[in-house]
């Protein structure tokens, strides 16, 4: 498929994916004789689970370190493990937070409600 398919199947634009290429989180993207990019599915999984990494606050050097890991084939398994693992563990961190900030809210909420009753 073609750069603009390509974005709208992914859901960036065609600025962030050509980013992502000049820096190297895509490699490879495979050409047509007159230079345009040919995109496969391998790379929409791939691009997919960027996002969810960015989505999910991973620091766009971590996900480049974690492409050069992949980049490196099976030899890299534990090493990209133990970064996924990390992140994880800050993404956790991170929704106790967020979690715990809800619920101070919903019992706010839920005393301005009782006094409305009153």
């Amino acid at each position: 498929m073609n750069i603009k398919a390509f974005s709208e199947l992914t859901g960036l634009s065609t600025y962030t994916l050509r980013y992502y290429e000049k820096i190297g989180l895509l490699k490879n993207v495979q050409r047509t004789p007159s230079g345009r990019r040919v995109y496969t599915s391998k790379e929409v999984d791939w691009v997919r689970f960027i996002v969810r990494l960015k989505e999910t606050g991973m620091p766009l050097g971590d996900i480049l370190q974690y492409a050069e890991l992949r980049a490196c084939g099976t030899v890299s398994h534990s090493e990209r493990q133990q970064l996924l693992e990390e992140h994880r563990k800050q993404l956790k961190a991170h929704l106790d937070t967020q979690l715990s900030h809800l619920q101070a809210l919903d019992r706010k909420i839920e005393w301005y409600k009782a006094q409305e009753i009153h």
